[in-house]
């Protein structure tokens, strides 16, 4: 049952990211990004087996934000890359103080939700830092790794660039948050084996992100609900004119 869900999640979220960037363009690629990183950091809490492969949840919400980064690289420019790393670690900041008041609050007697809410929040606590640091780390040396194949290659073979960087950063990612966030929670072995597992997950991953790269690279017009400043301000121009006539 997980293995479907897991294939059938990994198809919505990437589609999403696609379905954002036709729609809002690079807007859209930032409020992913921003939204991603929290709600990796929630499922990230939860323990599961996949093709009896234990791991943590997350991974595919997280490899959806490199995808996201990819897409910026290739369709708008290399700062807009790192400005998407930068908007997804404030929200991340903003979600970790969020977190802190909510617990801090004082249910009354009609209340159902606090001690579910303490439970996810007080873990998050240390796992949304490790997650953060090497969220922040890995999505920017992705970036930066990603724009130096791009370059040593001419711009050619964009699959072979974006599965060496997401590849190579996602997994070294894994490893670090496994022990960062779950050592002392859980012994070493089963930490190293959550590692493992999610960098096995990440590669797969990486793989089938390829397509919808390229579906978003060969899409010919981005952002179609967005409204564009310089149209407003034509417009006001062009009312100005008439108004002067």
């Amino acid at each position: 049952m997980n293995l479907f869900l897991g294939i059938f999640e990994l198809v919505v979220f990437f589609s999403g990211v696609v379905i954002m960037d036709r729609l809002f363009g690079k807007w859209g690629l930032y409020t992913w990004m921003a939204l991603a990183v929290v709600f990796a950091n929630i499922q990230v809490s939860k323990q599961v087996d996949i093709a009896g492969i234990s791991t943590a949840l997350g991974n595919v919400m997280f490899a959806s934000t490199y995808l996201a980064t990819d897409i910026l690289n290739e369709k708008y420019s290399v700062k807009a890359s790192k400005s998407a790393v930068k908007i997804a670690a404030a929200s991340l900041i903003a979600y970790i103080v969020f977190a802190q008041f909510t617990q801090s609050f004082i249910p009354n007697a009609y209340d159902a939700v606090d001690p579910g809410m303490k439970t996810i929040f007080a873990m998050s606590v240390r796992i949304t830092a490790a997650s953060g640091l090497m969220f922040v780390l890995s999505n920017w040396l992705d970036v930066i790794l990603y724009q130096k194949i791009k370059e040593k290659t001419n711009g050619k073979h964009m699959w072979f660039r974006n599965n060496i960087s997401t590849i190579l950063c996602n997994c070294a990612e894994n490893f670090a948050f496994s022990i960062l966030a779950f050592i002392g929670t859980y012994d070493l072995l089963y930490c190293l084996e959550i590692a493992v597992a999610g960098s096995l997950i990440e590669m797969l991953i990486a793989l089938c992100d390829t397509p919808f790269l390229y579906l978003a690279k060969n899409s010919k017009k981005s952002g179609i609900l967005i409204e564009e400043e310089n149209e407003e301000i034509k417009e006001d121009v062009e009312d100005v004119t008439e108004a002067a006539a």
